[in-house]
């Protein structure tokens, strides 16, 4: 399984180096533990750990979004450099007539130059605009765990699915061999001159009915291990395992831990840093940069070589009306990224209050369903059917009972398919823990280093001074 770059590549020191490393292991026991889920789903049948390993190992769009953020980290040491210099070269009074005309190094006049000139952007410009090139690559960072949670969360849904039709088949399966074997014992009874026709015709009627039934949920499975095999990225024929216990801790978080593993809530963040970081760029682009040149001319004849020392300061004449105008504009964005964070927080919890809420009443209606409606439906059939061995009921009634029984069995089943599915939507929506700590780590690692990188500006400020 490939995981996101999550380091940025700007670091120092033994710090980015150890960073790399947890990395590697990391991913490198994340492919080793899909090796071992393919090899299982192949023996015994794809259960729902296997199936989310597989899927996030080949989601193309979490592989699309881990390129993205190794894209933005190769960016972020050019943040912190230098423009390329400038090479200039010259010949400055040149003769165009006369017996020297076009000629270099005849005439005393004509000199050859060399140069160089350097734009000087000071440290502090540079820090800033590797913070802002960081908080592009948490931006991207954020986008990769929304596709890990999207993906893990569908992906369960349809294993779910999956699970839920292969019962579904299981239980109609059951009902046609009953009523295979009913129909068996009715025309032995006909042909002894113990029934009647109509008991045939019905526990005919009745099996038919019942295979139409089972050819619907083979079909509905059939659907349901394509769309996994959708998320999978490979055919799978089976699956294996129970559905989990529905039980969910999502709704026990905070809102601060919500903040650390909800991808919603961390890209919102992450707008607010980067609106943040460029907020600091525009102000300190208020003080433009000073560009310095140095030129050698060489001249003909007996004069002597120059040196040329200059530099170019641009005039921020209308500061008002140019760069304090982007930073006005940015500041802006910086408050409107603010208030969207605060109403995705309002809608993430409003989304978890209404999952939870919707789960804890679905389970409720299960425990209802099994201890009142089942035990009532297997009563009736009891009856049902030791009426009709005593005489006084008939083969229509106990057929009716027994097909009662399975529509009871698949409306709990139907209940336990939906209910599950509300579950997987509430805990899914967080992605893992270890990601979620990996992503916190980096975010401190970015602060030291960025905190170093200023007071290293600062002292070279004082220096320069």
């Amino acid at each position: 399984m490939h995981f996101p770059h999550f380091t940025s590549v700007y670091r120092r020191g033994p710090l980015h180096c150890l960073a790399i490393a947890a990395l590697l292991m990391f991913a490198g026991s994340a492919a080793q533990a899909q090796a071992q889920a393919q090899a299982q789903a192949q023996d015994t049948g794809l259960t729902l750990d296997a199936a989310l390993q597989i899927a996030t190992g080949r989601s193309s769009l979490i592989q699309a979004a881990q390129a993205s953020v190794r894209g933005s980290s190769d960016v972020v040491i050019k943040a912190g450099q230098l423009p390329n210099p400038t090479l200039n070269l010259s010949v400055q009074d040149l003769p165009i007539s006369g017996h020297q005309a076009f000629t270099i190094g005849q005439d005393n006049f004509t000199m050859r130059g060399i140069g160089i000139q350097q734009e000087w952007v000071s440290t502090e410009k540079r820090r800033l605009q590797t913070a802002l090139a960081n908080r592009a690559v948490d931006r991207d960072k954020s986008t990769y765990l929304e596709r890990v949670a999207d993906v893990r969360q569908q992906t369960a849904m349809a294993w779910l699915n999956a699970v839920y039709a292969k019962k579904a088949v299981a239980l109609d399966a059951a009902l046609v061999d009953h009523l295979g074997q009913e129909l068996t014992t009715r025309q032995a009874s006909y042909r002894g001159a113990n029934g009647t026709a109509v008991d045939v015709a019905q526990a005919n009627l009745t099996l038919g009915n019942a295979r139409d039934e089972l050819i619907d949920a083979q079909q509905n499975e059939k659907t349901a291990l394509i769309a996994l095999s959708r998320w999978t990225a490979g055919n799978v024929l089976e699956v294996a395992g129970d559905p989990p216990e529905l039980v969910s801790h999502v709704s026990d978080l905070s809102a601060a831990q919500l903040a650390q593993v909800q991808p919603a809530l961390i890209e919102a963040h992450s707008a607010i840093s980067l609106a943040d970081a460029d907020t600091d760029v525009a102000r300190s682009n208020r003080n433009p940069n000073w560009t310095w040149g140095l030129t050698y001319f060489k001249t003909g004849g007996n004069f002597p070589s120059y040196v040329s020392l200059g530099v170019s300061i641009p005039l921020p004449i209308n500061r008002s009306n140019v760069e304090d105008r982007d930073v006005a504009q940015k500041g802006e964005m910086g408050t409107q990224a603010r208030l969207t964070y605060e109403d995705t927080e309002r809608q993430v919890l409003a989304d978890i209050q209404s999952l939870t809420a919707k789960l804890a009443s679905g389970r409720e209606r299960l425990v209802n369903l099994k201890q009142t409606v089942l035990p009532a439906a297997a009563q009736k059939v009891e009856l049902a059917n030791a009426a009709y061995r005593s005489g006084t009921g008939t083969l229509a009634d106990a057929l009716d009972a027994r097909h009662v029984q399975l529509e009871t069995d698949l409306q709990v089943l139907n209940l336990e398919r939906e209910v599950s599915l509300t579950w997987a939507q509430l805990e899914y929506q967080v992605v893992p823990p270890d990601l979620g700590a990996i992503n916190d780590e980096e975010k401190r690692d970015e602060a030291k280093h960025d905190g170093a990188a200023h007071d290293g500006a600062a002292h070279d400020g004082a220096a320069h001074d």
